[in-house]
This record gives C-alpha cells, structure tokens and sequence, in this order.
C-alpha cells in the first residue's frame, strides 16, 4: 500500500513538472504539504532548508520602504524589454498568454529578451525548449532564453517585466535602469493561506511597478488596495483555433478540472456534476485539464485528461454547457468555449464579471446545487441550437489582435513617459 501511494505522488509530481514548470510543480508541492503537513524530526544529516519560492537573497535584499528611481523616459522608436519568468512547461496557460504578449511586442517592432528564474534547479535551456515543444507562439526572444545568473545581471534594456511574484524581487533588485513593469494574470497570494508566501506575493504590489494586468479586476484591485499604477488589456478567444461547427444537438457537457489548483474548485464542480446527472443521467460529462482517474469520482464520466489546443474545438462542438470555476482571476476558457458555441456556467464574483461582461455567460452563486441549476437551465433551453449560434458570434470580434494593440499602446507610452 505504502508503495503505491509513494508511485502515485511520482506520477502526480512527474506531471505537474512536466505540464506547469517549476513554478507550478512549487504550488502543487506547497498546497500539498498544507493540507497533509505531519510533523517530522530533523533530518541527521542536515537541517531543512528555508524555502521561500523567490531566492532567500533576493527576498531580503528588496527593501520596499525604498521607492524604484525615477524613470525619465525614452524617446527611442525600438525598444528593448527584458522579460523574468519561471521555466515555461507544456499546456501552462499563464506561459502560453506571456508569450503571446512578447510576440506582440515583437511583431511591433521591439526587441524581447526571456531571462528564466526560480529558486532551485536549473534545468538545461535545450530541455526545457523540449517540454514546450510547438505549444507556444514562435518568438525571436525563444533562440537567446536563458537562466538569469545569480549576480541578476542582465543586458541593459528600457524596460524590465516581471511575470509572477517570485520574479518581481530580482526585476526589483536589478541594477539597470529601465521602466518596470508587472505583467499581472492574477492574484498570487490567493494561490497560498495567510502567511509568509502570501505576503511575500502581496508585498510585490508595493514595489512601485506600472501594473498591466489581464482583465479589469485585477487593474481595480491592485490600484484601489494597493495604489499601484495600472492598465489592463482584455480577455480574447483565438478566431484559428476555436469556431461554431455544429448546428445540431448537443448531449455532452464538460468541466475543466484542475485537481491541485483550489482557485478552480475541483470539488465544489464534483459535488454539482453530481446533481447534475441525477438530472440528466442522459448526457455525457467530460471532464478535460487533468487525469482524473484515480479520484472516486461519483458519476460515470469521460477522464480526457489533458488535450492539445488543437483537440479542444472538437470537444467543445459536442458540448452544450462548460462549468468553468475560478476562485481569483476569471479563467481564459469561458471566452474560447463560446467561440465553439459552447455556454460557459460561471462562479459569481467581480473577480469574473468585472473581466468579461459577456451576455451568454451564464454567472451562478457557487454553491453545487445552484451551479447545477444552472447547467440545467442551460441544456434545457427550447433553442439552444440557434442560442449556440449567437453566442459563438458574440465573440467573433473579441480576439487577442485587439487586446495585443492595446499591450503594446501601454508598454510604449508608459516605456516613453517622461517624469
């Protein structure tokens, strides 16, 4: 029994590193030992280490007390940006949306540079090249990616973007003077309880970086609680990968699960699936974003585990209803399963709605009986055939061309700005 517990977590562990990166197999690691933390005695052949996500140094190093130089602007048509992230993995959609930005950035004329980070480990640049595969827009910046040495020393540039918040203290300690910026997809100290890893996330907000931030809600927050300067650029669906393709019946529902990752509420999307098909015994409910198969889960179900981009327009077509929670950020997803025609049912919150105010997203309280209702109310519709159909147009015009426009407007004007 022991052994199969302990091939179970290498097989969970594999995966997280394998599809999320360093910095997602470090959540998943975190939100494990939370909840299944035991006491254990010292190791006799060393301490335990102080673990902090950021390196130690960097995190010490960043007094916050201290407000960044001012930055006198640029009058330069080409500019140059260096970009801090974790090791990108396969299917990691925060990647995947940095990369579409840089390419935008790129595509206007701009030089970008990726400079990977994380607190231990540096994995070759040819094996994580690997691991990424074709699943990312092909950047010029992607030939010269490389680890950020230890001394934080990078090439000079006239702006510098941090990603996430353990990627904000080396981008916040660098000694080249360039604009700062922090390409914000959500609230990270939401993905940790109250604590150190919550507030070193928090404290990144007060560091005084010029905040453009995916969505509306994030841009509100971060101004509103911590001051911090900020613009936003909004959600899109990719027109290529997702289309209305089927005008006939749809007798399948899906959900995007996402075990380890408590802002996607893989529980609370269980217990309403649930009654659901004490509903609805007759549809079929996929359940896409992880494997699922060694969970006990309470109805018969298709385990897709994880698709390829170009697997999920198909998926979608079969599909009436997607059950798409996220407790922070709203997720990508609801925008691009509409693009199929398929209708989204989504937690409540400003936290999604101030994002995207999409007439056929479907916005329930996020308790499982109400969530069910919901998806009811949704396959049960007279004319959900021609509703389909509407709803696929009505993002026909919200691509991320429009949302990759405005990134680039902000970072130039703000890269420009004289203070």
């Amino acid at each position: 029994m022991i052994v199969k517990k302990v091939a179970h977590k290498a097989r969970v562990g594999t995966k997280v590193l394998r599809d999320e990166g360093l910095l997602g197999f470090t959540i998943v690691a975190l939100q494990f030992l939370q909840k299944h933390r035991k006491r254990t005695a010292k190791k006799p052949e060393g301490k335990n280490p102080i673990y902090t996500c950021v390196k130690y140094q960097d995190a010490i190093r960043a007094d916050i007390s201290k407000p960044l130089p001012v930055w006198k602007g640029t009058d330069k048509k080409q500019l140059t940006f260096n970009w801090i992230m974790s090791p990108p993995g396969k299917g990691s959609g925060g990647h995947l949306n940095a990369f579409r930005f840089i390419k935008f950035l790129e595509d206007a004329g701009h030089e970008c540079r990726i400079y990977l980070y994380a607190q231990d480990g540096k994995s070759p640049i040819s094996a994580i090249l690997n691991v990424m595969g074709d699943s990312y827009p092909a950047l010029k910046a992607t030939a010269g990616m490389q680890w950020l040495a230890d001394d934080n020393n990078m090439l000079p540039a006239d702006g510098i973007f941090a990603t996430s918040w353990e990627t904000a203290y080396p981008a916040f300690n660098s000694p080249v003077k360039a604009r700062r910026f922090y390409f914000i997809q959500d609230f990270e100290p939401y993905f940790y309880p109250a604590g150190s890893f919550y507030s070193l996330a928090e404290n990144t907000y007060k560091l005084g970086f010029y905040g453009v931030t995916a969505g509306g809600w994030l841009a509100k927050k971060l101004h509103t609680e911590y001051g911090m300067q900020t613009d936003h650029f909004d959600f899109g669906s990719d027109k290529q990968l997702y289309s209305y393709d089927n005008a006939g019946e749809r007798k399948e529902v899906m959900c995007y699960v996402r075990p380890f990752t408590e802002r996607r509420g893989f529980e609370t999307c269980m217990m309403a699936l649930e009654l659901f098909h004490e509903q609805h015994p007759d549809y079929t409910i996929n359940l896409a974003g992880w494997d699922v198969s060694e969970y006990d889960i309470p109805f018969p179900y298709v385990n897709l585990k994880t698709l390829e981009l170009h697997e999920l327009n198909a998926l979608y077509n079969r599909c009436a209803a997607a059950l798409i929670l996220s407790f922070t950020n709203m997720s990508l997803l609801p925008l691009e399963v509409l693009g199929s025609g398929t209708i989204p049912v989504v937690n409540e919150g400003e936290n999604n709605s101030l994002v995207s105010n999409n007439p056929y997203i479907e916005y329930s309280p996020n308790d499982p009986v109400s969530l069910a209702k919901t998806l009811t109310k949704v396959v049960t519709r007279k004319d959900g055939a021609a509703y389909a159909k509407k709803a696929a147009a009505s993002v026909k015009k919200v691509g991320w061309a429009e949302s990759g426009a405005k990134f680039v407007g902000i970072v130039e004007r703000e890269t420009r700005r004289h203070e």
